[in-house]
């Protein structure tokens, strides 16, 4: 069950990835990131150090803490340093078949049988990864949210192959280990929350490529006059324009409803490399990961 898992791997060590290594390695687990070559497995551990000492700074961790949860990682551009995992969780680009890829060479180099196989992905069937391995019924989704140190969610995807003891000992260890809430979700696009989320930030996203009001007074209407948190094109830049475009498409191919549809524009900033946070520009602007400067719609 959740407790005999130790030794935890992380396939991908971007923004979702160093941050689910990270929980893991404040959990106390025996935690490897596998990046695509030794590059980015340094960029990956320098994202994770980064954290942790933002972590400190703010006070929500103390610095022996933070040493010790650093000293469980390792990082690595071998894939081959996953074999002895007993979980390995995948956070790669939300692409099929570079996520199918991942899940048939997983399947061939962890050498336990009963190990799990996770995927984070936000809209993938897990079925069809699972089919791409020997171990489908130890295959599950295990979808975190950004940033994953913070946000107190997780989703559990069983796919129909997914056995009962795959999905409650992955429940358990996100619960007890990890001090997620764990929710369960059919295998379905989106899962709950992106099935609810991403058509609200398609509405937002439609709002201000007709000039019905710009970004800035879009935001501002939901964080003031419905006591959001973050307004929806905010969000969008948080979690990246790709993957909310990725989202949608994955979603409009499996219900066919016009509200999953991504909006041209939303095509069009994907295409400018305008991604929001991570590339300093989306529907704002951002100095550094921080906001600077509304940018308004084209008129």
């Amino acid at each position: 069950m959740s407790a005999d898992i130790r030794r935890v791997g992380v396939v991908g060590g971007g923004q979702m990835g160093s941050g689910i290594a990270e929980v893991c390695a404040r959990a106390g687990l025996d935690t490897v990131v596998c990046e695509a070559d030794a590059t980015a497995a340094r960029a990956a551990r320098e994202r994770v150090a980064v954290s942790l000492e933002r972590a400190v700074q703010r006070g929500k961790l103390d610095r022996i803490s933070a040493e010790d949860a650093f000293a469980r990682l390792v990082f690595t551009g071998s894939p081959e340093d996953l074999a002895d995992r007993q979980l390995v969780i995948e956070a790669v680009t939300e692409n099929t078949a570079v996520k199918t890829e991942t899940f048939a060479a997983l399947d061939k180099i962890v050498a336990d049988r009963d190990a799990i196989l996770a995927t984070n992905t936000s809209s993938l069937p897990v079925m069809r990864l699972g089919m791409a391995t020997g171990r489908a019924d130890r295959v599950v989704g295990l979808h975190f949210f950004n940033p994953v140190p913070v946000l107190p969610l997780v989703e559990v995807v069983s796919s129909l192959h997914t056995s009962r003891d795959t999905v409650e000992t992955v429940e358990a260890f996100a619960r007890d280990t990890l001090g997620k809430t764990a929710i369960r979700s059919q295998d379905r696009a989106g899962f709950v929350v992106n099935a609810l989320l991403v058509p609200y930030l398609l509405s937002a996203i439609r709002m201000a490529e007709s000039g019905f009001a710009t970004a800035a007074g879009i935001d501002a209407g939901m964080e003031l006059g419905c006591a959001h948190p973050m307004g929806p094109l905010k969000l969008a830049d948080l979690i990246g324009l790709d993957t909310v475009a990725a989202i949608a498409e994955s979603l409009y191919d499996e219900f066919k409803e016009p509200l999953y549809a991504p909006p041209p524009l939303l095509a069009r900033m994907v295409q400018a490399g305008l991604l929001g946070r991570k590339t300093g520009r989306g529907f704002h602007t951002y100095d550094r990961g921080l906001l600077r400067d509304p940018v308004l719609p084209p008129g």
